[in-house]
């Protein structure tokens, strides 16, 4: 009997020490709190109670000691959805103890191979890869056998390389 993962789920309810993500698009606006989204584009306040659940997760998640954080590639100008993401998701999961960073490609080659996706690695042994539809709706994540996880760490060492502190790069170039 494996204990190895088989969901995203269960990968959450299970890693030790930490959970890592790999986010390559400029627009998930058709997942995700998409009501929080339309709210944002017609210029209303953030809400007060914004990812409550996530941050919740986030605090249990940090407060054991876990690390949760995050590597974007983005290139300027940011999408509408992305200056969404990172000025209300980003900025509110930090005070949770979620850490971002961006990897920004503006102005250079990506250190990632050509089809790197999304993802998230747990305790550098179980990746999980993200699909999404072409309109950016999710579609779900594949939990792979762990003996495929050694790309994904690198895939990962590669960007944080190459990636800056998410408020550094948010005080330069955030709206």
């Amino acid at each position: 009997m494996s204990l190895a993962p088989r969901t995203l789920g269960d990968a959450f309810d299970t890693f030790r020490c930490e959970a890592f993500r790999l986010e390559t698009l400029d627009d998930y606006g058709g997942s995700g709190n998409v009501d929080a989204y339309r709210a944002f584009l017609d210029g209303q306040t953030k809400p007060e109670d914004y990812n409550a659940d996530w941050l919740e997760e986030v605090r249990a998640w940090t407060a054991s000691g876990r690390r949760v954080y995050r590597v974007h590639a983005v290139t300027r100008p940011l999408s509408a959805y992305l200056r969404f993401e990172l000025g209300w998701g980003y900025r509110t999961n930090a005070t949770a103890g979620e850490e971002f960073f961006i990897l920004d490609l503006t102005d250079r080659p990506s250190p990632l191979p050509p089809g790197v996706g999304d993802f998230w690695l747990f305790d550098s042994i179980t990746a999980a890869t993200m699909r999404y539809t072409s309109d950016a709706r999710f579609l779900g994540a594949d939990v792979l056998p762990d003996e495929q996880s050694a790309a994904f760490v690198g895939y990962r060492d590669a960007a944080l390389a190459h990636a800056v502190p998410f408020q550094e790069w948010w005080s330069k170039y955030g709206t």
